[in-house]
């Protein structure tokens, strides 16, 4: 039993068993297990956010986990750079630091998967701070069930404040279009966002990693990868705590893009086309044409809206136990259906309709070419 647990500990698995028919009619199954040993490799890309970084590496000092793993840090062209604080943590941590001319997010992550030295990548974003049993979820998991690439969800962390709490649950709530992000039906076919990410080396190198456009970047990685062949799979347990924007602009501004973006990677993947991602805007079209119908006294449209707001509120107050934050969450959902939806009936016309080339039409979703 002892040597079957050290076996586990930080293992790939692969089983394969195979038999022979003897003359008399019988057969002998023979088996036998492969293992590699995953070594881990922390992927960060910075770009001037020094304090979140900071918060990022002390979660990374209260890790429970006898694993040893490295911390590669790219400093993307940042203005306000993080080496300072970095410097301060590299007697308690595995980090390797690189500063390179600014280039995007996909683009550092690359850079730094390609200087790791693992075989195993974690890709987080500078945003995050780790619960202390991270680590161990993603082994368990990956002990279990092994796959190529895998995503986690997010959650909010007690000290965040409302507003980082309300656009949390307008993020990852079942009842918004966030859904997804933690949904457990959608465990073993489940897109992984790059703020909480794993990747194969293996799968590293034969997708070459992530492309130009940001946002969208991680969904294009994840249906590439399936094109190839890997499997990607959602791990419930390995959240992080995520902080997202910080104000009602930056929150628009984000999901506006996100909107904008879906459309670009229905064109690049047309066997990934769903009726949903026209919900948003369905809802905003459907919200204005209540708006106007209450103008002739006809009430059914706006009562509906009502009815979802009501339901939306209740379910931030189980989920939140904050009536601040639950108001709040309200406003968190408006502003993400309306800055997707209008994203992406922008994009859906100008790439379906106009025929536009996306990398020339919406030309700062795309980082140049290094």
């Amino acid at each position: 039993m002892l040597l079957w647990k050290l076996l586990l500990k930080n293992k790939c698995f692969i089983i394969r068993i195979f038999s022979h028919r003897f003359n008399g009619g019988f057969f002998v199954w023979i088996g036998y297990i492969c293992y590699m040993q995953l070594q881990y490799s922390f992927i960060i890309p910075v770009y001037n956010r020094p304090d979140e970084t900071e918060e990022l590496l002390q979660s990374f000092v209260g890790l429970h986990t006898t694993t040893e793993y490295e911390i590669v840090i790219i400093e993307d062209g940042s203005k306000i750079a993080s080496k300072t604080v970095i410097e301060a943590y590299k007697d308690k941590l595995n980090i390797s630091y690189y500063f390179k001319e600014n280039s995007g997010p996909g683009d550092s992550r690359n850079f730094g998967m390609q200087c790791a030295k693992g075989n195993y990548f974690i890709i987080l974003d500078s945003d995050c701070i780790l619960p202390s049993d991270y680590l161990n979820e993603v082994e368990k998991s990956l002990a279990a069930n092994y796959v190529d690439c895998f995503g986690g969800p997010d959650a909010a962390h007690d000290a965040f404040t409302n507003l980082q709490k309300a656009i949390n649950f307008s993020m990852t709530s079942i009842i918004t279009t966030g859904g997804i992000r933690g949904n457990k039906k959608s465990v073993d076919k489940f897109q992984p966002r790059s703020f909480n990410m794993g990747i194969s080396k293996k799968a590293f190198l034969a997708s070459k990693g992530f492309g130009r456009i940001h946002p969208g970047e991680d969904p294009d990685l994840s249906i590439r990868l399936w094109d190839l062949g890997f499997k990607t799979r959602l791990i419930p347990k390995a959240f992080v705590y995520h902080k997202r924007r910080i104000s009602w602009r930056k929150f628009y501004k984000q999901v506006y893009k996100f909107g904008l973006v879906r459309p670009i990677l229905n064109a690049w993947h047309p066997s990934t086309k769903k009726i949903t991602y026209w919900f948003p805007t369905l809802f905003c079209v459907g919200f204005l044409i209540s708006m106007v119908l209450l103008f002739f006294n006809i009430k059914c449209g706006i009562v509906a809206y009502m009815l979802y707001f009501v339901i939306a509120f209740l379910t931030a107050l189980i989920a939140t136990k904050s009536i601040v934050v639950s108001l709040l969450s309200l406003v968190a959902i408006g502003v993400q259906f309306f800055g997707y939806g209008y994203g992406f009936l922008k994009s859906s016309f100008a790439i379906g309709i106009l025929k536009k080339k996306p990398e020339i039409h919406f030309s700062d979703l795309f980082f140049k070419s290094k």
